[in-house]
């Protein structure tokens, strides 16, 4: 019965995003496309918390992978990197459903910015050469902030730009203190600060999924 309940719980989540294509880029365009049909359904609030937390964990998660790969210049750096910069582009997707594509693509180049820097600000690191560490982390936060500002001018009532500007800073100095312990070989310190950047993340995630539920209160169900 246990299975059969997850079965059931599962195949009416597959068929929201089926619905929503590629709001939440979790599978290519050409196999999640959103027909005319099913283009008025209104979402589900809980599937879209999930799928919002979904795009945000790989967004962690993927990050780590890249700091892991990128300390020990491991061989699967650069694959790494790739696919984490498409992450960002999925967010991109995600925000471009209920922004517009101009929007989306906008979020999409911050993020990556976002990324890119993380990656040079590890690079700097790695080097030991202070002042362009200085250089690259006065950069990557100046991003943030510029993310931050983007988000709230998309949804200035529910996204207020102190909010948006303190969960960034917040996002940066765990991943910058992750990136840190390991680079240090401090493992045990390494595996706690992840721990504490997923459950921020869940957080800002939700307060992206609230804040376009509240703004958008047509495309969505009651539940």
């Amino acid at each position: 019965m246990m299975i059969l309940k997850r079965y059931r719980i599962a195949s009416r989540t597959l068929a929201v995003m089926l619905v929503l294509g590629v709001a939440f880029g979790l599978a290519p365009q050409t196999a999640f496309a959103v027909s005319k049909k099913d283009a008025g359904q209104k979402i589900s609030r809980a599937d879209f918390n999930q799928a919002m937390r979904k795009l945000w964990e790989d967004h962690i998660t993927w990050t780590r992978l890249y700091i892991v790969s990128a300390a020990a210049n491991l061989p699967d750096k650069d694959a790494t990197a790739q696919r984490l910069l498409q992450n960002q582009t999925d967010i991109g997707n995600a925000v471009a459903q209920f922004y517009g594509k101009p929007a989306g693509d906008k979020l999409t180049g911050l993020l990556k910015d976002h990324i890119l820097g993380a990656a040079a600000l590890i690079e700097a690191a790695k080097s030991g050469d202070k002042p362009k560490i200085d250089a690259a982390a006065a950069k990557w936060y100046a991003n943030g902030n510029d993310i931050a500002a983007f988000l709230n001018g998309a949804n200035p009532q529910n996204w207020p730009l102190a909010d948006m500007k303190a969960g960034m800073k917040m996002h940066l100095d765990l991943t910058l203190q992750e990136a840190t312990h390991r680079l240090q070989g401090n493992y045990a310190e390494d595996i706690k600060d992840y721990d504490k950047i997923h459950q921020h993340i869940l957080g800002l995630a939700d307060l992206l999924s609230s804040g376009i539920e509240k703004q958008f209160p047509k495309k969505f169900s009651k539940s």
